[in-house]
């Protein structure tokens, strides 16, 4: 019925499954991955299936349903073997079932597989590609099993285990009799809509009694006649499971159109059915049920996802967390408590303080984190902080990255002080680790839960399942179990209790056939081959290592196993070189022992270090240590280049070793040396070796210019270059830091020669950067030198450029920066601070806006006037006041609109009156002050600030009334866009946190119209409750309250929504309050909101609206049928020019019914 009401993105399947029909699998995998540390079993996704994954596994947790299952043996349901006999009557269903359950607890496997069941269910491919709902396959399936096991001991397995009664009473008020239905359940549908719970929603089905009575009475049979009756339901029968199936998935009319419910909806771990049930004499205990089942939906009602959170009741799984269980001994430097885990600051800090020097590559270090903590930065720490490179430049205080972003590095100042915080911190870690031992807290005793996502399964918290209350991912059907079903111990953490013989060995053998794939599989994967370069076959010359003879006889290959640890690599070196050499191996004394002929040969220890081939020739990097670690834990790589030396020098030169010395290879253009006197000097271009740890003014030294100017060259496009100078403060700088890498040039220019060399080549563009620097010529006839002058390129810099390019001129403009909605952002205010603190990159666009920003620390704020029509608010501008009449306590009235019917409730009626700068410290009074000084204001009459009521303007409505007249606009926070309207009163009001301002209109008699607003004050401090309110109406009104009715008005949907009499639907059997809260769904009730008020002693009827809501009712249908029919026409047009370089969207498939082909077993 429900078709493809729930897709899920196929974006990722290949078009290769999708068949009409056929039978098209996905291959299966030669080699399934083992079970991931929960030691739980996931299924795989068949490509839409995860509905029916979520749901199998429920069952799977159902030990009661898995045993009786598997209680029934071959004699009964028939063999898989003879499927394919004509004869045979092969029960395929509930064998396969059993089947994928025992594959489930005791197959090896991370991921089960659905094929063979969805098989025996008949579905085609077509339909393991199209979801449907959960709800609708808990009932197909159990009848499909119903008529499977008809003629079987288990014949009643699904009536034992999940049938219950419900009975529906009707009484008759005047004879008493009863008349009586008994309804049949395997799971109870329960209402979302307008109910905060569960234990809400069965109040109202179970509790709650349905009067008949005025229009609509009841035929009494007894009495043949219509009678007042009462008519309620009672859980008669309870089952041991109990399922409740959330409606979450409802239909608008107006919009017509599906939508999903997605507000807080409550359900208890534990919850007591007494109150719901026929007979309560029994003990508390057999009314006991306990969650251990949560099928959860995320998305909208056209497509999602479903998962399930499981209580494993037998204790499969373990709980431990993934964190916890790759360290399951105590290390203090392994382990952090969990305040810490939340530092993103400490944890990097001392990832790279364990760095030989402090610097790695940003990708690395990602890495690094997950192998410290357990989890990824994405995972942890990315939805609050960013990603991590964005989060290392916004602590550049801390942490310094180089001019690409490549590599980073700890501050020296900020690496002294993480060392000592760290080790401050070890005393707390000590004491946190030896109170709260990891992972299997009362593991015994206490059944965890799993969060089982197809084919992941991680371990929740209990307290994880309130974050599915609400929310676009939120819970859908909830699975109950009896608190009185207790488990053998025999069951406990056993997979193998109660499995039949047949299966454990074919579970059995499948598990030896997939052991012995695995090791032939690890033996093939974890070899990879080593590149070995000896020292004596290498001489350092031009800043790196050269091979002596040739590259190919200075290099040895060395296959070896990753998952053997460094020292047996030194050991397979070792031999390697006693072949080279032709050495005969000496006796060991020890395992430590090493042949003394190779200690001769390498004079020292035998360094094994990382190499890489750059440009320059070979570097080395870090040199390995720890021989009790795997070549994996020290993340070797394959086709690694390993450097063998004595760690200090290769044929008497010391060698520079790390990433911090890396080699450049430059390409410096230089003047030539002449002693002749050439009118155009020459350039030579020549490459040249240059530490990257070196300084750049050690140009000059090599090449014995005592002083000059030196230029980078900056490619902007093909066949284009432009040159930078690089300024003398920065002659201190790095090449690293400056940015340069193999390959790039720089300029070396003669600071005597006056002439520029650029332009005498003539193929270069002499441009210099004109933003940032400037070298200015100094042409005076005075011996000073030429001076470098840097030029920041600010914020208003740029706006006078822009205004410049566009022709405009004054001082009231500012600029702000698009957002990725192509809209103005905030405005940028710093107009001192440089381009790059204010985070602006190329490319990204500024828009320029009329009006001067006001100060930093000020806003400026839009004044608005608010004239609500009531009697109430009639201040008169000066020029009105000649038709008006002053009345005590200054009000002015109007003798034309006294008691005049209105429909005021949908008009909003604003007057912009101007702009006020003010200061965030400011007052509210003071803000209303400076309001008043408005010359637009001059035409109001208002006493004082005090006669002013404020409201932020929101949708060019009246939003949030500011109250406190003397609190800061600081604290309202207000931002740079709120607009401010303001409304007079008669008189001053003071109304504190607990006062709610309602407008009331009472609803004239006879007519489907209002009298005009009146403000009315309601005190919330004993709560926002609808009796209160009432109260408090009916006293205003100086009415009975029984003889009223309210309602608030809706004014984007012209309704009204009734708030009814809560002790009116109290009955004589119903045993607790229900408890209303205004505030909440539905009513949302804030200050301004409009109340209707109906008065029972002169109109009884139930009607609210006024003729205004029904036109605006019409137009609003008008509106969305109209944006429907355009909608189809543009598919209709897009539809018959189609596009071949576009791909048309799949369109939403028709609805169609879910089934399972059962053959006949009667």
């Amino acid at each position: 019925m429900f078709g493809d009401l729930f897709e899920e993105d196929y974006s990722s399947v290949s078009n290769d499954h999708y068949g009409k029909g056929k039978k098209l699998k996905t291959k299966a995998l030669e080699l399934p991955a083992p079970r991931g540390f929960t030691s739980l079993s996931g299924i795989r996704n068949q490509g839409g299936t995860c509905y029916l994954n979520s749901l199998l596994q429920t069952l799977h947790f159902t030990p009661e349903f898995r045993e009786a299952l598997f209680s029934l043996g071959p004699e009964e349901l028939g063999s898989l073997e003879d499927k394919d006999k004509p004869d045979a009557k092969v029960r395929i269903i509930p064998l396969q079932l059993q089947r994928l359950f025992a594959q489930l607890l005791l197959l090896d496997q991370e991921a089960a597989s659905t094929a063979d069941l969805t098989d025996s269910f008949g579905w085609t491919s077509d339909e393991e590609m199209r979801q449907h709902d959960v709800q609708e396959l808990n009932r197909i399936l159990f009848s499909a099993l119903e008529t499977s096991l008809v003629g079987t001991s288990g014949h009643d397995l699904i009536n034992r285990l999940y049938h219950g009664t419900i009975v529906n009473q009707i009484v008759c008020k005047e004879c008493k009799n009863v008349s009586e239905k008994q309804e049949d359940f395997l799971d109870l549908t329960v209402a979302v809509r307008n109910v905060s719970g569960l234990g809400d929603a069965l109040w109202d089905m179970y509790v709650e009694e349905e009067v008949f009575d005025s229009d609509n009475l009841y035929h009494c049979g007894t009495c043949d006649r219509l009678v007042k009756a009462a008519k309620s339901a009672k859980l008669r029968k309870l089952p041991p499971f109990l399922t409740f199936s959330l409606l979450r998935f409802n239909f608008d009319f107006v919009k017509c159109e599906r939508y999903k419910e997605t507000s807080c909806y409550t359900f208890p771990l534990r919850i007591n059915l007494k109150p719901f049930c026929e007979q309560s004499e029994l003990d508390d205990l057999e009314y006991m049920y306990d969650l251990f089942s949560v099928i959860i939906h995320k998305g909208g009602c056209y497509g999602g996802h479903y998962h399930v959170y499981i209580k494993d009741v037998d204790h499969l799984g373990n709980w431990q967390f993934q964190e916890d269980k790759s360290n399951p001994d105590v290390n203090l430097e392994d382990l952090r408590n969990e305040e810490e885990l939340d530092d993103p600051l400490m944890i990097l800090k001392a990832v790279l303080l364990q760095e030989e020097s402090n610097l790695i590559p940003v990708d690395q270090l990602g890495q690094k984190l997950l192998k410290k903590i357990g989890i990824s930065w994405n995972k942890k720490y990315r939805k609050q902080y960013g990603p991590l490179r964005k989060f290392l430049q916004l602590h550049s205080q801390i942490f310094l990255l180089s001019s690409d972003d490549s590599t980073v590095s700890l501050l020296k100042d900020c690496s002294l002080q993480a060392e000592s915080d760290i080790r401050g911190n070890d005393q707390q870690l000590l004491k946190t680790l030896t109170s709260e031992p990891p992972g299997l807290n009362d593991r015994p005793f206490c059944p965890h839960w799993f969060d089982i996502n197809d084919s992941r399964v991680q371990p929740i918290k209990e307290k994880d399942i309130e974050q599915q209350f609400q929310g676009k991912e939120s819970a859908y059907m909830l699975f109950y179990r009896k608190s009185q079903l207790q488990r053998p111990p025999e069951a406990r953490a056993n997979p193998r209790y109660r499995v039949p013989c047949h299966l454990l060995n074919e579970m059995d053998a499948a598990n030896i056939e997939l052991h012995i794939k695995r090791a032939e599989c690890d033996s093939t994967n974890n070899n990879f081959e080593l590149h070995l370069h000896l020292s004596p076959h290498y001489h350092f010359f031009n800043g790196a290592l050269h091979p002596v003879v040739s590259q190919t006889e200075s290099m040895w290959d060395l296959t070896f196993d990753k998952r053997k640890t460094l020292g047996d690599l030194r050991q397979s070196i070792f031999q390697l070189l006693r072949k080279i050499l032709h050495l005969p191996l000496p006796k060991r004394d020890g395992p430590d022992a090493l042949p003394s002929l190779l200690l001769e040969f390498w004079e020292g220890d035998m360094v094994l270090s990382v190499a890489k081939f750059v440009p320059a020739g070979l570097h080395v990097y870090q040199t390995l240590d720890g021989d009790h670690l795997t070549l994996c834990e020290i993340e070797i790589a394959d086709g690694e280049d390993i450097f063998v030396w004595n760690g200090v020098e290769v044929g008497g030169i010391q060698i520079p070793a790390g990433s911090d010395c890396e080699p450049l290879l430059l390409n410096v253009l230089h003047p030539a040396t002449s002693n002749e006197e050439e009118e155009c000097q020459q350039l030579i271009d020549s490459p040249h070796v240059f530490p990257s740890n070196a300084e750049i003014g050690s140009v000059f030294t090599a090449f014995a210019i005592p002083d000059g100017v030196i230029l980078v060259n900056k490619t902007e496009s093909v066949g284009e270059e432009s040159w930078i100078t690089i300024p003398k403060e920065d002659l201190k700088k790095t090449f690293r830091e400056q940015g340069l890498r193999n390959g790039s040039s720089i300029l070396i220019q003669d600071s005597n020669d006056g002439n520029s060399l650029l332009t005498k080549q003539g193929k270069w563009i002499t441009s210099v950067n004109e933003i940032d620097w400037l070298q200015v010529k100094n042409l005076c006839q005075l011996d000073a030198e030429e001076e470098q002058v840097k030029i920041s390129a600010t914020l208003n810099t740029c706006l006078k450029v822009m205004l410049e390019k566009s022709g405009l001129s004054g001082d009231a403009w500012h600029l702000r920066k698009m957002d990725w909605c192509y809209e103005a952002g905030e405005a940028l205010r710093e107009e001192d601070a440089a381009l790059k603190e204010l985070m602006l990159c190329s490319g990204d666009t500024l828009l320029l806006i009329e009006g001067k920003l006001p100060p930093l620390g000020f806003l400026k704020v839009p004044i608005w006037w608010y004239q609500p029509r009531g009697p109430l608010h009639r201040w008169k501008s000066h020029q009105d006041q000649t038709d008006c009449t002053f009345s005590q306590g200054g009000v002015w009235r109007a003798d034309s609109i006294q008691d005049a019917p209105s429909d005021a409730h949908t008009e909003v009626s604003l007057r912009y009156l101007g702009d006020v700068e003010i200061s965030e410290d400011a007052t509210l009074g003071e803000l209303k002050s400076q309001a008043m000084t408005l010359p637009s204001f001059s035409e109001f009459s208002i006493p004082s600030p005090a006669f002013l009521r404020a409201w932020t303007v929101e949708s060019k409505r009246p939003g949030r009334l500011l109250r406190a007249h003397y609190q800061q606009l600081r604290e309202y926070k207000l931002g740079q866009r709120t607009e401010i309207c303001l409304e007079p009163l008669q008189k001053e009001e003071n109304l504190g946190p607990q006062h709610v301002l309602l407008r009331t209109q009472m609803r004239l008699p006879g007519k489907r119209a209002y009298a005009l607003p009146v403000d009315l004050v309601w005190d919330t401090a004993r709560g926002w409750t609808a009796g209160s309110l009432r109260h408090r109406v009916a006293d205003f009104y100086s009415l009975p309250v029984e003889k009223i009715e309210i309602a608030k008005y809706l004014p984007e949907k012209f309704e009204w929504l009734p708030i009814p009499s809560w002790n009116q639907q109290i009955t004589k059997r119903k045993k607790k309050k229900k408890q209303d809260n205004l505030q909440g769904a539905p009513y949302h009730l804030k200050d301004g909101d409009t109340i209707g008020i109906k008065n029972l002693l002169v109109e009884d009827d139930d009607d609210f609206s006024t003729v205004r809501d029904d036109i605006g009712r019409e137009k609003q249908k008008e509106f969305a049928l109209g944006k429907k029919k355009s909608q189809e026409a543009l598919r209709v047009r897009s539809g018959d020019v189609p596009s071949g370089a576009e791909t048309p969207a799949r369109p939403r498939g028709p609805e169609a019914s879910l089934s399972i082909h059962v053959g006949s077993f009667r």
